[in-house]
């Protein structure tokens, strides 16, 4: 018989949980809302194997449990974790069942402690598949094959002993100088939220649960700026920032993380009408409402103490803290009346929740190792929790992860521009420089929130795959030519000999989000770098750009290259799209590859010798300078024509992306031009067809134009739909949309989602600005 409620598995989780919460003293309430210990904290190197640290006991004594510990299997720069000291896979779920049973074992209640791990592009731990970054995924516009790799990134993290997933989905890339532009899936609310549901979708297939970040808004900051402050209105709050969170929400999402930036005033994790007005009361949300790292702390700029502040934030709707000092010390916030102890009941009851639907109590370890010794009696006695008999994780990650990385990585890449004839290069080609500050590095190709990758292991630079994928008797040649930042030029006289000498060169450009044991580092683990000191990174947390242009030696490489009149191969590996200039005479094409992760150089090389089409899609419009921000093709439509020294739009506009073959699109069809508000669905058919020699993987748009009606000023189009088509040369086909109220809807003036009366256009299309359109009428009720 089992001896409390909240032990019996068969009850309902509502029932456990008021039971649980029922037993428990204030500071045990206290304890499970905080997560302000580092993971990396709580053990150490010790005989070869791990143990726990003072800190660690110390922190779990003194609220007799452990709400969360976040990143106990962390490693970067920022941590200081690496293979002499972190968890590798093969020890990750030994040594959390060691902090487990510590805190099962040695507490009043035996509550579990969940376990969050960042997963921003894979688990940021020691042996983790690493998988491209978000704008990466989103140039794929394949939410199916995202799907599968979430799911098996997802999986490692669970058999590590992981519970909770952190996930950058929410944010957009409405200003390109935002470092953190790498971490978003693009800059358009349909295809972010696509890629946000297929990624809760996969985590939770693998058991794992995700809290989306950062909610809300956070990409747009004024002027590209990290944490700073936005000017959003709530109109373009609900039209472009929140489709992603509500996608995500309807997936299953276990959680959202409130964001740094400030919303009509108030930072997000004291929004009262974002967290509860908003994510609760309007969508039903009741999953966890998590702090980002210190941002309870910043309110206290505003209360003036810190007790006031995490009683702010718990008031808003916060439920649970990461790393601050306000959370920890709600007892004395309930004490002095700032908030009433039901409204902590109702955040601890959140967590609890999400512990029973997980299994913890269960199921609370991965291995059957023998459990730590106790260090003293009993409270309260209790059964002992049932392990769940699991075999040890493979040392490495199996292959499917980094099977589906590198597919991901090859339907990323993006051909921007091409003359026709160099690419893809030709068995002839015998001759191959290969040029640039980007063609050579692991690190440059994995983005920020990375952890260090075994010596050793087989990870593929552009280069490596250039040598692996060109003929048997070709010669390769390379050198960078010039840093990644800055104007040092003496490299520069033995890239252009390579160059002349070759039959073609490939200049691997961009940027780099790597870190190093050099970075410094603010509290959140955000980079601090300055014009003073650059440190070779041009990306990432922290690192903003005023300009958005290549650096100037890369630009003195390019055109010296060119100079020599040898044909120019551009590929991009950046986290950010960098502003170009008009290469049409300079290169003969242009790739676009953002950062592709460890074995992005063999997609690369896959995609230049065309063993793969290139199949990626720009999920960013590409600026021609900073000065002409912000480009995003779904601005609102006033026809403005452009400044009087440069045109209103990007260099490249968002869905842009070409083949090695050609596309002709006949316009859209509709089966009905007319429709009624109770009746709105309809389908819109478009025939598409390959006119050239090679077979292609077509991504069909649908967006659509409002012309007339509706209760507020329009957009110039709107992303509603895409359909992937294979076709072979000649081949015919034909893309379908089933439209609906989805499909149609916009904001109302309540903020609502619902079809309006009006006149639109549905205009399918490559790209956003290669559309054709057909009209449609929608009515008021017969």
């Amino acid at each position: 018989m089992t001896a409390h409620l909240y032990r019996d598995p068969s009850a309902p989780v509502p029932e456990r949980v008021r039971d649980l919460l029922g037993r428990m003293t204030l500071t045990e309430k206290v304890g499970q809302v905080n997560q302000r210990m580092y993971g990396w904290h709580a053990y150490e190197r010790h005989d070869g194997g791990h143990r726990l640290t003072d800190a660690f006991r110390a922190e779990v004594a003194a609220y007799d449990g452990m709400g969360a510990l976040y990143g106990l299997q962390r490693a970067d720069a920022w941590s200081g974790v690496g293979f002499a000291d972190g968890i590798t896979a093969a020890d990750g779920a030994g040594v959390a069942d060691l902090v487990q049973r510590h805190v099962v074992e040695n507490t009043r209640l035996g509550i579990p402690v969940l376990f969050t791990e960042e997963m921003p592009h894979g688990h940021q731990a020691l042996d983790g598949t690493v998988l491209p970054v978000n704008l990466a995924v989103g140039a794929t516009w394949d939410p199916a094959l995202y799907e599968g790799a979430a799911a098996g990134v997802a999986a490692e993290l669970r058999a590590r002993g992981g519970h909770v997933a952190l996930v950058s989905a929410l944010d957009l890339v409405r200003d390109p100088r935002w470092g953190r532009a790498e971490e978003c899936f693009g800059e358009d609310p349909y295809l972010a939220a696509e890629f946000t549901g297929a990624l809760v979708r996969g985590a939770r297939s693998a058991g794992v649960a995700v809290v989306l970040k950062h909610f809300a808004g956070q990409g747009a900051t004024v002027g590209g700026r990290n944490s700073a402050a936005t000017e959003l209105g709530a109109r373009e709050l609900h039209e472009i920032h929140l489709a992603a969170a509500r996608a995500g929400v309807r997936a299953g999402a276990a959680g959202v993380m409130a964001a740094y930036n400030e919303f009509d005033g108030l930072p997000c994790v004291a929004s009262r009408t974002l967290l509860t007005g908003l994510l609760r009361e309007r969508w039903a949300f009741d999953g966890v409402v998590m702090a980002d790292g210190g941002a309870v702390d910043r309110l206290v700029r505003i209360t003036g103490d810190p007790v006031a502040a995490g009683a702010r934030a718990l008031n808003a709707g916060c439920d649970l803290s990461l790393w601050d000092a306000c959370f920890p010390r709600l007892a004395e916030a309930v004490d002095r009346g700032l908030v009433a102890e039901r409204t902590l009941d109702t955040a601890v009851a959140r967590v609890l929740a999400l512990k029973f639907r997980l299994g913890l109590f269960e199921q609370p370890y991965r291995t059957t190792a023998p459990p730590e010794p106790r260090s003293g009696p009993r409270a309260e006695p209790r059964p002992a929790p049932r392990a769940e008999p699991r075999p040890a994780p493979r040392a490495e990650p199996c292959s499917g992860p980094r099977a589906l990385s590198e597919r991901l990585a090859r339907a990323s890449i993006t051909l921007l521009a091409h003359d026709g004839a160099v690419l893809p290069l030709a068995p002839s080609t015998r001759r191959i420089a290969v040029l640039g500050p980007n063609a050579d590095s692991i690190a440059q190709q994995t983005g920020d929130y990375t952890a260090p990758q075994r010596p050793g292991s087989h990870h593929v630079t552009v280069l490596d795959g250039i040598r692996s994928a060109a003929p048997p008797d070709a010669e390769i040649t390379h050198a960078p030519g010039c840093d990644l930042v800055g104007g040092d030029l003496s490299g520069l006289p033995g890239a252009v000999a390579l160059a002349a000498a070759a039959d073609v060169a490939v200049l691997v450009l961009g940027g780099s989000s790597a870190r190093s044991d050099d970075t410094s580092f603010d509290t959140n683990g955000a980079a601090v770098v300055t014009s003073a000191d650059p440190v070779g990174m041009t990306c990432g947390e922290g690192v903003d750009l005023a300009d958005l242009s290549l650096p100037a030696g890369q630009l003195a490489l390019l055109d010296a290259v060119a100079a020599t009149g040898v044909p120019v191969v551009v590929v991009l590996v950046q986290g950010r799209p960098h502003a170009l200039p008009d290469l049409s005479g300079t290169a003969a094409a242009v790739l676009s590859a953002w950062y592709p992760g460890p074995w992005g150089g063999r997609a690369v090389a896959d995609v230049l010798f065309g063993a793969a089409e290139p199949e990626g899609r720009l999920p960013v419009s590409v600026p021609r300078s900073a000065a002409q921000l912000p480009v995003f093709y779904n601005a609102k439509d006033h026809g403005y024509r452009g400044y009087v020294d440069q045109p209103a739009g990007g260099r490249y506009p968002f869905g842009h992306g070409l083949s090695y073959t050609t596309v002709e699109y006949a316009p859209p069809r509709l089966s009905r031009a007319r429709v009624t508000l109770d009746d709105p669905a309809l389908t819109c058919r478009v025939t598409v067809r390959n006119t050239g020699a090679r077979p292609v993987r077509e991504t069909v748009q649908l967006y659509v134009r409002r012309l007339s009606g509706g209760s507020s000023w329009p957009r110039v189009r709107e992303l509603r739909g895409f359909v992937r088509l294979g076709l072979s040369p000649g081949e015919r086909a034909e893309a379908v949309f089933a439209i609906g109220a989805d499909t149609l809807a916009s904001v109302t003036r309540d903020l609502r989602l619902a079809v309006e009366p009006g006149e639109l256009l549905l205009e399918t299309g490559p790209s956003s600005a290669g559309t054709r359109g057909a009209r449609l009428v929608i009515a008021p009720p017969n």
